[in-house]
């Protein structure tokens, strides 16, 4: 059965139908470049779409191992982008314009740089395994110019490791379909209520940092 027939049968409804009928349509290219999008914006996690395209590639239509490797790419092009980023405009700099996004915050920002300064090349191939640090760690490895050779393999192993994990995770997933499919729908909720919590936990912590900052300054 090819995954395109396969997609008349699912009954996912909200974000993963959205991330389903994109892979479906885009395939293994289009998943990398959505995984690089999300490495510099992130409209949807990684952690949604690599799990559900390794679901769907039980299909069929999809290779695991392309899955890896083009997600790995994109990954790693999304790094090399925020590296560049660091690069051209220093670490003080990038860090203001990334938060002028509303989607990253200054202070994880800081404990990013505050990590690579700590443990350097480890802490690019490990921060790759960290959800919220993954494309942070690229910054100030792009401030303190970090050389490019070790920067990419750092980065493209640990992408390739989370990567990995993420999409065979789905596609074992994928061969208890009768299993998983009627809790979809709950998914999608679990999913809608985790950016929420997110987006809920950013706005806190800007707010408490502007009240710090009038505190002081009076």
């Amino acid at each position: 059965m090819t995954l395109v027939a396969a997609t008349g049968t699912r009954e996912e409804t909200g974000l993963l139908a959205f991330a389903g009928d994109l892979i479906v349509t885009l395939g293994e290219l289009g998943v990398g470049a959505l995984v690089l999008l999300e490495t510099v914006v992130p409209p949807i996690p990684s952690e949604v779409i690599l799990p559900y395209a390794g679901y769907l590639s039980r299909e069929g239509g999809l290779s695991v191992v392309a899955l890896v490797a083009w997600s790995t790419v994109g990954s790693t092009v999304g790094a090399l982008l925020l590296y560049w980023l660091g690069a051209a405009l220093g670490m003080r700099r990038a860090s203001r314009l990334l938060a002028r996004t509303r989607l990253v915050d200054e202070d994880d920002l800081d404990r990013g740089a505050a990590w690579f300064h700590r443990h350097g090349a480890v802490a690019v191939l490990l921060g790759r395994l960290v959800p919220g640090v993954r494309s942070l760690i690229s910054v100030p490895a792009g401030a303190d110019r970090m050389h490019l050779g070790p920067f990419v393999v750092c980065t493209a192993i640990g992408s390739g490791v989370w990567n990995a994990a993420l999409i065979l995770l789905g596609a074992a997933l994928g061969t208890q379909r009768h299993v998983i499919d009627p809790y979809l729908e709950v998914l999608d909720v679990v999913v809608y209520s985790a950016i929420g919590v997110g987006v809920v936990v950013l706005i806190v912590r800007r707010a408490r940092r502007a009240r710090a900052r009038r505190t002081d300054a009076d």
